[in-house]
């Protein structure tokens, strides 16, 4: 009989349903306030697993995340918006989900449930040993999850894992296990609660941590953004103009010339 996780054991909160609102968003929030002490915790384990990735994303190799329902689309979250944001193809960093893409709208049924499928799905993209694989699965133990990271590592990838579970089967083949003890959910069982916000932060580390040291910030500034859209032109503009001291239609027409913040400045200060 498996053993329950837990994040699947029930909290000491009982009859919802007869909660007030604002008692129901209270408790919530207090549930909320555990997760960055569990974060925090998981500290030296994130740092080891971002130093172990950083000189293979220096050589050329990239980033997997891979997860289901949930933990799923939250990887294919952080991996999508990395592009627009540090200026990277879109190749560096990839979310797979259980089910493909039609899961990150609707749920598949049963597509977690395959220990193999992961790494076939993985197979796609040509994986090699300079190239990293994270899954992410607050019980730890989703066969979709767990076969992928094992064949990974198995084939000399490097591994690493996202889970609110200690001792799991997800940990035991990870190279690099992060363990995110957030407790029982305040629905019992509900990992997009807690073990969610979990994954967020501890994504949000991992990929802003290594983009600062893959050279793609300069001070704080997101210098190599793509400038997508208005909002990203007038940020960028606004960078140039602080930077340089310069009117704010001139830094725009620079920008717009350049096509980044980062290669404006580098003009200029060639210019010195």
């Amino acid at each position: 009989m498996r053993k329950v996780s837990i994040t699947e054991q029930p909290s000491h909160y009982d009859h919802l349903e007869q909660m007030t609102i604002g008692e129901l968003l209270h408790h919530i929030n207090d549930e909320d306030a555990m997760v960055a002490d569990a974060v925090q915790k998981a500290i030296p384990q994130i740092e080891a697993l971002v130093a172990a990735i950083e000189p293979r994303m220096k050589k050329g190799g990239r980033l997997f995340y891979i997860g289901a329902g949930t933990s799923g689309r939250l990887g294919v979250l952080d991996a999508s918006e990395l592009p627009p944001t540090f200026g990277v193809p879109d190749t560096w960093v990839q979310g797979l989900i259980a089910g493909g893409d039609v899961a990150l709208r609707h749920a598949v049924e049963k597509a977690e449930d395959s220990p193999e499928q992961g790494w076939r799905d993985l197979l796609t993209h040509q994986v090699s040993v300079d190239d990293t694989v994270i899954g992410i699965a607050a019980s730890g133990t989703t066969p979709y999850v767990v076969g992928a990271v094992s064949e990974s590592r198995k084939h000399g990838l490097l591994t690493g894992c996202i889970t609110s579970n200690p001792q799991t089967p997800l940990a035991e083949v990870s190279d690099y296990p992060i363990e995110t003890i957030v407790g029982p959910e305040f629905i019992t069982g509900s990992s997009r609660m807690k073990s969610g916000t979990a994954q967020k932060m501890v994504l949000n580390m991992i990929s802003t941590s290594l983009m600062i040291r893959l050279g793609r910030v300069k001070g704080n500034r997101m210098v190599k953004m793509r400038l997508s859209n208005a909002k990203l032109v007038d940020r960028g503009t606004r960078m140039i103009q602080e930077s340089l001291g310069i009117p704010y239609e001139e830094a725009e027409k620079c920008l717009l010339e350049a096509g980044s913040v980062d290669r404006v400045l580098k003009g200029k200060n060639n210019k010195k």
